[in-house]
């Protein structure tokens, strides 16, 4: 490595935020500019590990070490080839990932982990600004055609793999724009959508076709993609949300998490947004302690709710890990994201039990309760903790307590089979039928951009050994050596 004693000398550092009241009156990037002269120190903590677990850390197999030595050096360009060499989308990722790397970091089993997500984002905003990352059209092309259902991360992942394979490949989207999760479901705070655009862009220049207010088994036959297309990925997504089914859920007021985020987002992209659901002025509950409901956080602080509360079902999480996830596991610990930073209240071990409402049926109150968590047989079950229960005022409760599967109407007019969970049943990416592949969360389920990105990378590699008899894209296990090889 550059420096080998750099996680000696130098502490882990981040970008400042912008102010927490200034930032929400708008829906900008929340991160201030970092010099470049910083992330070469944060780079130069990489320790060189006789065993980087960072790597098995990263769904994508990121070749960690030997990127963060490129940019020790200043070397943007070796940077680059080696991190695009395994993420088709380090902009996305460098932005959004909750980073299992960093949970992997050798450093971080006594220090603070090297700043890898920084580094990556670091690292593709630089080859675009240098002028690395610009359309490259295949030489070849095979003269087989490939339907992409779903332009999410893993629908893109697998479209931009299949197209360097000299593949046509056509996107097939059901809204009026491209990115799927990425544009719709993700907060501009987060990752503004001019940098899905930007990509989007470059992909369309390479060859990649992207057809938008196509949805299959509605306006686009099924039977057509058969009939036109040598193979076919399914990468929807999980897309439908988890209920609540509790007294009072016919209340008005009471709305999916991301049907929530996706009305903003729309609103924010330009779009004209009937029937908003709106948190301005409101009491806001958001059921749910993931990343949904943090994004729905934020959004209702920028949306100028007169409270936001957050619930969650489980204990609260301890601060450091314990002796059930040791490194290099992902930590199972308290986590505070920059929507949390700006306000609001947050409750754990708190059951919803009652929505209630007025007379014209809007929701005014929220009925709670909480819990304590007891081993009874080996089983943890919950019991509620009496003289708890209380109704707290709520105008506006967002549901964001996860997804269970992909829309099935699709996968019938497929004729794919499905898990007993409702994925889509595949071996190795591949469904029942014979010709076609699936990937990411309709796959997997309900999961992250990192695994929906490596999913269509792997799906990819699939679809092109079943087109040709014989793949030339990188497997992830291969990555690592075929780059190391090489530089």
């Amino acid at each position: 490595m550059g420096q080998q004693d750099g996680f000696l000398k130098f502490d882990r550092e981040l970008p400042d935020s912008r102010s927490p009241k200034k930032r929400v009156e708008d829906f900008k990037e929340i991160y201030q500019p970092f010099p470049e002269v910083k992330t070469k120190k944060q780079a130069a903590r990489c320790m060189d590990c006789g065993i980087p677990f960072c790597h098995s850390g990263c769904p994508l197999g990121n070749i960690i070490p030997e990127f963060n030595d490129a940019v020790y050096r200043e070397n943007w360009e070796e940077a680059a080839e080696i991190l695009y060499s395994t993420n088709n989308f380090p902009e996305f990722t460098g932005r959004i990932c909750p980073a299992p790397c960093e949970a992997s970091c050798v450093l971080g089993i006594n220090k603070p982990a090297v700043a890898i997500e920084h580094i990556e984002k670091t690292i593709a905003e630089k080859a675009y600004e240098l002028g690395y990352i610009k359309a490259d059209p295949p030489q070849e092309r095979t003269g087989k055609k490939v339907a992409v259902i779903g332009s999410g991360p893993a629908g893109l992942a697998a479209a931009d793999q299949l197209n360097k394979a000299g593949h046509w490949v056509t996107v097939f989207e059901r809204e009026t724009r491209i990115g799927g999760l990425l544009r719709y479901g993700i907060p501009d705070f987060k990752l503004e959508k001019q940098y899905v655009e930007r990509r989007i862009n470059i992909m369309d220049e390479e060859g990649v076709r992207f057809k938008v207010n196509a949805e299959v088994g509605k306006n686009i036959n099924p039977d057509m993609l058969k009939d036109d297309f040598d193979s076919i990925v399914i990468c929807t997504g999980s897309t439908v949300p988890r209920d609540l089914p509790i007294p009072g859920r016919d209340l008005t007021g009471i709305e999916f998490a991301m049907d929530f985020l996706t009305m903003q987002n729309k609103e924010v992209a330009g779009d004209e947004v009937k029937d908003k659901i709106s948190a301005h002025g409101k009491n806001v509950v958001v059921i749910g302690g993931g990343d949904t409901g943090s994004d729905c956080i934020g959004t209702s602080h920028r949306q100028h709710a007169s409270s936001v509360l957050q619930l969650e079902l489980m204990p609260k999480p301890p601060q450091n890990r314990g002796e059930s996830d040791p490194w290099p596991l992902w930590p199972m610990t308290l986590r505070t994201s920059s929507s949390h930073e700006e306000g609001g209240e947050r409750k754990w071990g708190v059951l919803t039990k009652e929505f209630k409402g007025n007379e014209k049926g809007q929701l005014t109150h929220i009925t709670l309760v909480d819990i304590e968590w007891v081993n009874q047989g080996g089983r943890q079950n919950m019991q509620e903790i009496q003289g708890t229960e209380r109704d707290v005022p709520c105008e506006l409760a967002l549901l964001a307590i996860g997804f269970t599967q992909p829309e099935n109407h699709l996968l019938e007019s497929l004729g794919v089979h499905t898990t007993q969970a409702g994925t889509v049943e595949a071996n190795h990416y591949k469904t029942n039928v014979d010709n076609i592949f699936t990937a990411g969360d309709a796959r997997r389920g309900q999961s992250l951009v990192v695994w929906a990105i490596s999913e269509g990378r792997e799906a990819a590699r699939e679809v092109d050994q079943y087109l040709m008899g014989k793949t030339e894209l990188p497997a992830k296990d291969d990555s690592f050596f075929n780059v190391a090889s090489s530089i």
